[in-house]
């Protein structure tokens, strides 16, 4: 098995070819073993090339609803209209009570949502 590591987008191309002959391989075989190791090595790249920062709690609401289709007016009746407008606005901060109930309805982790960020003043 000769792997090197992924040090280009030239190189990164070369192994997503690789992968992409050797998918479906089956697991504790030669070819298995390499795919494991390709598709390691193709994902330490990517996050270090293309890294995601992740979002603040606004963004992750932003997210949310853009994904799920929820609307502003979703937003309000989770935790009032004045409240949803100035979030979105940053002009206020998230309370707990307001973090537990968009976490349950949309399944947006509490761990995102209670990070600090930065507010307009």
């Amino acid at each position: 098995m000769q792997i090197r590591p992924i040090r280009s987008d030239a190189d990164h191309e070369a192994a997503l070819r690789d992968i992409e002959t050797l998918w479906g391989a089956d697991e504790g075989t030669e070819a298995g073993d390499r795919l494991d190791v390709l598709v390691t090595l193709v994902d330490a790249y990517e996050a270090r090339r293309w890294p995601i920062a992740p979002l603040d709690p606004v963004q992750a609401i932003e997210a949310a609803m853009a994904m799920n289709g929820h609307t502003r007016a979703d937003l309000a009746a989770l935790v009032g209209q004045s409240r949803a407008t100035e979030i979105l606005a940053r002009k206020r901060a998230l309370t707990l009570g307001m973090i537990r109930k968009i976490a349950a309805a949309w399944a947006v982790p509490e761990r995102v949502l209670v990070q600090e960020y930065a507010l307009v003043r």
